[in-house]
């Protein structure tokens, strides 16, 4: 049998399978439902407020198009390479985005949640920071955030670096030595401007099944190694403890969950908290990166049908929930340190065996 961590249950977003992402009521939900920390998308404003917004353009999370004086700021970007039509955070200071209200971003697959749209203001991770203290005092236990900083190397083109204004921002809130803190990113270059900045929680490096880092991209062209490089067994190593330099050096990855029970994978044995098979073909790479010295988390654990691999979908439409018990069972008995969940009670439910 594999030893196993407990891991920890993280509300992705806050709590989105049932109030709309990134609101006080998704994060304080996110908390009474038992997850053990939240993670916040992180973005910045023209006046470099860090406010949490899954990208930096919102017309899909926000009302801000049905907002009149805000019609002339819909523009086209490029953001790490694509091409995006809409209303960006960095054009607006936190004053103007503070009187937008949030959407769903999801309506066709969450009806329910779509109902609470426009009831809620945006968030600045000042806030959440106030929110986590004073729910981590309410549940009588230390809470914790895992902050993604979202395209980093755009919005260092912009103006606005994101090492510098979340290190401003934590030290301003009395959390530069918080524990439970975890700063995460698709960018290994702003993990390490963390670092040089004496960042002291840790650092998690994000990793996509496909394609390549913007900021590699941003240096290398088309030339720039892929995140299929780093999933390798020497690219694991030259992450973890063995790294050239402690700036190089991260604590830990976070992939899809397509990359846990990845094809062309090994068949192991996993166990329930009852000690029973749960039966699974999950791939080599938590151990591979746990012999690096690395920590996993995994993303996203989601019941609907529509988010679900195609041999866990059930019957009845994308938003109906499939066979989500078995598939949350086989992640959480994978060997991963953490999973992100966007209903944090279904997650927290089958990993404590309820």
């Amino acid at each position: 049998m594999r030893a196993r961590p407990r891991p920890l249950v993280i509300g992705h977003r806050g709590a989105p399978g049932y109030r709309p992402e990134h609101t006080a009521a998704s994060y304080e939900l996110a908390f009474a439902l038992e997850a053990d920390a939240v993670e916040p998308d992180i973005v910045a404003t023209k006046d470099g407020v860090l406010v949490l917004r899954h990208e930096n353009e919102i017309s899909g999370t926000t009302d801000v198009a049905t907002r009149p004086e805000f019609a002339g700021r819909r523009t086209t970007k490029e953001v790490d390479g694509v091409a995006l039509t809409g209303w960006f955070t960095e054009d607006f200071t936190w004053a103007e985005l503070s009187t937008l209200r949030a959407r769903e971003r999801l309506p066709k697959l969450r009806q329910a949640s779509s109902t609470f749209d426009d009831r809620y203001p945006l968030l600045r991770l000042r806030d959440l920071f106030e929110l986590v203290d004073r729910a981590s005092e309410d549940h009588g236990r230390e809470l914790g955030m895992v902050a993604e900083l979202k395209h980093a190397t755009y919005h260092e083109s912009v103006g606005l670096p994101l090492d510098e204004l979340f290190t401003a921002e934590l030290a301003e809130a009395g959390w530069t030595d918080r524990r439970g803190l975890v700063a995460e990113s698709f960018e290994l270059t702003v993990l390490r401007q963390l670092s040089d900045r004496d960042f002291r929680g840790k650092r998690v490096y994000l990793i996509e099944q496909e394609g390549a880092p913007a900021d590699r991209v941003a240096r290398d062209g088309s030339s720039a190694a892929t995140y299929a490089s780093d999933l390798s067994l020497r690219g694991l190593y030259a992450l973890g403890p063995a790294a050239r330099t402690a700036r190089e050096h991260v604590d830990g990855i976070s992939v899809d969950t397509h990359l846990i029970l990845a094809s062309g994978s090994v068949s192991v044995a996993l166990f329930d908290e009852g000690g029973g098979d749960v039966g699974a073909v999950t791939s080599d790479l938590v151990d591979l990166a746990h012999s690096a010295g690395l920590s996993v988390y995994c993303w996203t654990l989601r019941p609907e049908n529509g988010m679900l691999p195609p041999e866990f979908r059930g019957p009845g439409g994308e938003p109906e929930w499939g066979q989500w018990r078995r598939y949350f069972a086989i992640l959480l008995h994978s060997g991963v340190d953490g999973v992100f969940a966007d209903h944090p009670d279904l997650a927290t439910a089958v990993r404590d065996g309820r």
